[in-house]
């Protein structure tokens, strides 16, 4: 059996899918379909990202430790928006991605990363997450790759649409007890498209948190 990424827990509501990442070091990667509530996106298609530099985990990650083991690489491969809040809150997807699998290593869903990046079902989903890896006595290991990104804000600036498609075909659980891989063959299973509604926090400058995500899963298109 393999984990591919985090399993999609049947206690959410309404399909919705919440994921994260972390930062320092070189890292990067990191759920139902449906219409996005509570973040009123703009109506025009997202705009796709046009600075050519990829996305690395942010120089200050407002304090809060990301930082995953040098066996979970998540990858990036994106490029920056040009407006600023939808960079920033691209950063902070990726972060909240990262403080998932951290809480995953750290066998704790109550972790300062998952708090700070995450909040409503964004915060619920990430501690069900990470529960279901610690109760199945599974970390992870390998390679997630995140790529094909877009952004759209919503008319009020507060709420940031991520949209990105993610391979977890090289990303795998593993049993903490054996050490043993969990591994199967690659096939359409790898490929998921997340949404994640990135909401600004009101008392602090340049941070966004995630607040819903959306995932179809087997998704042909990032294949």
């Amino acid at each position: 059996m393999k984990r591919r990424s985090l399993p999609i827990a049947a206690a959410l509501v309404a399909t919705a899918a919440l994921l994260l990442t972390a930062c320092g070091g070189e890292d990067g990667k990191y759920s139902g379909n449906g219409k996005v509530t509570g973040a009123e996106p703009n109506t025009a298609e997202p705009k796709n990202s046009a600075d050519p530099s990829a996305t690395s985990p942010k120089d200050k990650c407002d304090g809060v430790d990301v930082s995953l083991p040098a066996d979970v690489n998540l990858v990036f491969d994106w490029n920056k928006p040009k407006a600023k809040n939808e960079a920033a809150a691209m950063d902070d997807a990726a972060n909240y991605l990262r403080a998932i699998y951290k809480g995953v290593d750290d066998r704790t869903a109550e972790g300062a990363a998952v708090t700070a990046y995450s909040t409503g079902d964004g915060l619920h989903y990430a501690q069900v997450q990470i529960g279901e890896w610690i109760k199945g006595g599974w970390t992870a290991t390998g390679t997630q790759r995140h790529y094909d990104a877009s952004t759209r804000s919503a008319t009020n600036g507060n709420s940031v649409e991520v949209s990105f498609c993610t391979d977890a075909s090289k990303f795998f659980g593993k049993e903490i007890r054996t050490k043993k891989i969990l591994t199967t063959e690659p096939s359409i299973s790898d490929f998921d498209h997340f949404k994640i509604i990135m909401v600004k926090f009101p008392t602090r400058d340049g941070l966004w948190q995630a607040s819903k995500v959306f995932v179809e899963t087997k998704a042909a298109k990032c294949r």
